[in-house]
This record gives structure tokens, sequence and C-alpha cells, in this order.
């Protein structure tokens, strides 16, 4: 679970970089309808798995909710099978 964490964080990352060049580009109100407020709530849930003992009843809950995230990038290179709920 901890290299799906770190993919799907590393996805967030990526796609707030390409949401700054836009806005660097083209304006910050080319971000008004943009989904990234959607991506940090997203990074937030990855970083509170993390830090969640493994024994919290919610970890498992959170686990399978990681996973239906990831499907957004079930067609990066990097994305694994086997992350699929």
């Amino acid at each position: 679970m901890d290299d799906l964490v770190q993919f799907l964080i590393t996805r967030i990352n990526d796609d707030n970089h390409a949401y700054a060049y836009v806005a660097g580009t083209l304006g910050g109100e080319a971000l008004l309808d943009s989904h990234l407020p959607m991506l940090d709530l997203i990074e937030q849930l990855a970083n509170d798995y993390k830090a969640m003992d493994p024994s919290d009843s919610r970890s498992v809950g959170l686990g399978y909710a990681l996973r239906v995230l990831s499907q957004s990038y079930g067609e990066h290179p990097a994305y694994q099978q086997e992350w699929r709920p």
C-alpha cells in the first residue's frame, strides 16, 4: 500500500505542477474551474493514511478509497493493476 500512496502523491504533485504552468502561462483565472481543491483533499487523505496506525479501524476504508481514487491514473505507465479495488 505504501507504493500506491507514493504513486498517488507523485501524480498529484505532477498535476499541481501542470496547473501552475497553466496559471503562469494563461493567468490565474484559467484555474477557476480546476481540480486543485480535489487534488489537495486526495493528497491529505494519502498523508492521513501514511500517518495512520494499521490497527486503526478506519485504515481499511481509507485504503479502499485511495485505491478507487488512484484509478483515475490507471493509464499511467507506473500504475499497477493490483492496486485496483
